[in-house]
């Protein structure tokens, strides 16, 4: 009989990992009304189209000193004004290197995108011990001859990397410029700058609006949880508020009240739509008498489920899978079982994988029952074209674990499993992984077993929470593998 975490094992993890202190809990937003929302998501979904245009993470090209020049960089050719290619360790950077700016320094495209642009992100991060800074995002329709402000201007006060989403809807050719607007000697690294077009081509891997559906279902707000991307009065509704046709480039990661709402937020940024699956609702597969069948979406999301999947939740959630849909999988350590029913969510997915009815590890792996902490970059080494650890949202290259599990690999069960992080010091084989991908029928999977580190740190009053989501490589992953499920790289 699994037990509840006990208070003293959360208290054991704050103290340890001092790095991962918990946030103050925000008051919820001014939540607003949700009157014809479905045919706000509705237009939305019927509208808006997009695909990766670009991808910039400044991994070629070389560039040393502030001296104004042209650099060809992956993309294309940019000028680099005051600013340079950094690669010591004082340069935030996913990856070997990024660009870093001082003064009122430039990065520039020398060339267009003919697709238009219906977003832009940008990773950025103070240089060393630098100052706050501020910068902005302007864009030319007619090749450089003018230019136009994008959104407001942005300060950067953080020394680790933080993504800016500028939503736009520019059709026809255009290009970018980033321009450090305080003027002072303090500097501010960029990386990872990803162009989403504006016709719906076939950038990228995939195109159009996706629809994200994050369980709630099955006890993600039991005990000490709050593993939703929204809740009112510690209740998660179907549609966050306030609303998501609401949400611009600068809004706040905390927009909404939920551990998992910085990570929903950044979906909507990039111009998908997000939904929960309440308490109230039910996981099918093909029943058109449930406005909420998984086939409707294109990703499900479920974090440390703590209420085991009934006999026909498990074949939905395979089917949906077997039939192209995109499962993203997220537990904890073994003994974390919040709601004291005997389950744990080690527990609850190997029982979905061997005890389905169906096939036995369709995914291949389980979960092995441990409970482990500690930081990682032991990363999948010679595979730089893994879209999950170097896609257009960054390259993976470090996670935190507070109290998870692991995974084990069984490639004879499942061909297409593979490993994607493992734990500190362990070999890169088929035990100790962190994170894992997989393929089953013509849909894919990805699990990460542990909770804390999506935790964005904002949830009910009360409650314990990690804000690590802007820690080390955790949105560039989250995100990454969320595009990689919904087909989009």
């Amino acid at each position: 009989m699994r037990v509840f975490k006990t208070t003293l094992a959360i208290l054991f993890s704050i103290a340890f990992f001092s790095c991962s202190k918990i946030s103050p809990v925000a008051e919820p937003s001014q939540k607003e009304t949700a009157q014809s929302l479905d045919n706000s998501l509705q237009s939305r979904a019927t509208t808006t189209t997009s695909a990766i245009a670009a991808n910039e993470n400044f991994e070629s090209g070389t560039k040393t000193s502030y001296t104004t020049a042209n650099v060809t960089l992956a993309t294309g050719v940019w000028n680099l004004n005051d600013a340079l290619l950094g690669n010591s360790s004082s340069d935030r950077k996913n990856g070997t290197q990024s660009a870093r700016v001082r003064n009122s320094g430039k990065l520039t495209m020398q060339f267009d995108i003919a697709t238009g642009a219906s977003a832009v992100s940008i990773a950025h991060a103070l240089y060393g011990t630098d100052a706050a800074c501020t910068w902005q995002l302007w864009y030319s329709t007619n090749g450089g001859s003018s230019y136009t402000q994008a959104g407001a201007t942005i300060t950067t006060n953080s020394t680790s990397l933080t993504t800016s989403v500028f939503t736009l809807s520019i059709t026809g050719s255009v290009r970018f410029e980033i321009r450090k607007t305080d003027g002072s000697t303090n500097r501010i690294n960029f990386d990872d700058i990803t162009i989403t077009d504006n016709t719906g081509g076939s950038g990228g891997g995939g195109t159009g609006v996706k629809k994200f559906l994050f369980d709630a279902s099955q006890g993600e707000t039991a005990g000490n949880a709050d593993w939703v991307i929204d809740e009112d009065n510690s209740n998660p509704q179907r549609i966050p508020t306030p609303l998501q046709t609401t949400i611009t480039s600068g809004t706040s990661s905390n927009y909404w009240t939920g551990a998992l709402s910085s990570w929903g937020i950044a979906l909507v940024k990039s111009g998908h739509t997000v939904e929960t699956l309440p308490t109230t609702g039910s996981i099918t597969y093909g029943n058109t008498s449930n406005t909420q069948d998984l086939s409707k979406y294109d990703v499900f999301v479920i974090d440390e489920p703590n209420i085991r999947f009934t006999t026909a939740e498990k074949t939905a959630i395979l089917n949906f899978v077997q039939n192209g849909g995109g499962l993203f999988m997220v537990a904890d350590h073994t003994i974390s079982d919040r709601n004291n029913d005997g389950w744990d969510s080690p527990d609850i997915w190997n029982d979905l994988m061997n005890n389905n009815g169906t096939i036995n590890n369709p995914f291949g792996f389980t979960v092995d029952l441990t409970d482990i902490s500690g930081i990682s970059t032991n990363v999948l080494t010679g595979n730089v074209t893994n879209s999950i650890l170097h896609g257009s949202q960054g390259n993976v290259g470090k996670i935190e674990f507070n109290n998870g599990a692991t995974l084990t690999l069984n490639p004879v069960a499942n061909a297409s499993v593979q490993g994607l992080i493992w734990q500190s010091g362990f070999t890169q084989n088929n035990t100790h992984v962190l994170s894992a991908s997989s393929q089953y029928g013509t849909g894919r999977v990805y699990m990460v077993t542990d909770s804390s580190p999506m935790d964005d740190g904002t949830g009910a009053p009360n409650n314990t929470l990690f804000a690590s989501w802007a820690l080390y490589s955790h949105t560039a992953l989250f995100m990454n593998a969320s595009l990689w499920l919904a087909r989009l790289q």
